[in-house]
């Protein structure tokens, strides 16, 4: 299985920008659709941005379309999601994780359920 590990995360006032970024190591990290989700406290996990594995295809929530860019690097075996003009909303623990099953048998799949490689989580608070 892949380990991934997020950093990057922090405290930013409102309309400020942090970019997080999600190392993968491990055999076929650079084959996964990976993405980003987050869960604020007391509220259940969702799906911020997933990516495929070749980057063609892109998945965001509506809350945060316009704003955050996800991207990855497979040379480096790394994703990074760019947050731009957070608001206190987009507070929470947000994890990078992987599908390991193949998109060729399952598709592009971006709900969190279906991803079964996570990282450890990373902080981003969001002041007002």
């Amino acid at each position: 299985q892949v380990q991934l590990v997020e950093s990057g995360g922090g405290l930013v006032q409102a309309g400020g920008s942090l970019r997080l970024s999600c190392a993968a190591s491990g055999r076929a990290g650079s084959t996964y659709t990976m993405g980003w989700f987050r869960q604020a406290p007391g509220k259940e996990r969702e799906s911020v941005a997933a990516i495929m594995w070749n980057g063609r295809s892109t998945y965001y929530a509506d809350s945060v379309k316009g704003r955050f860019t996800i991207s990855r690097d497979n040379a480096k075996n790394t994703m990074y999601l760019q947050m731009n003009n957070l608001k206190p909303e987009d507070t929470a623990v947000y994890y990078c994780a992987a599908d390991s099953v193949s998109p060729l048998f399952a598709g592009f799949r971006t709900n969190w359920r279906n991803y079964d490689c996570w990282g450890q989580g990373t902080q981003v608070t969001v002041s007002s």
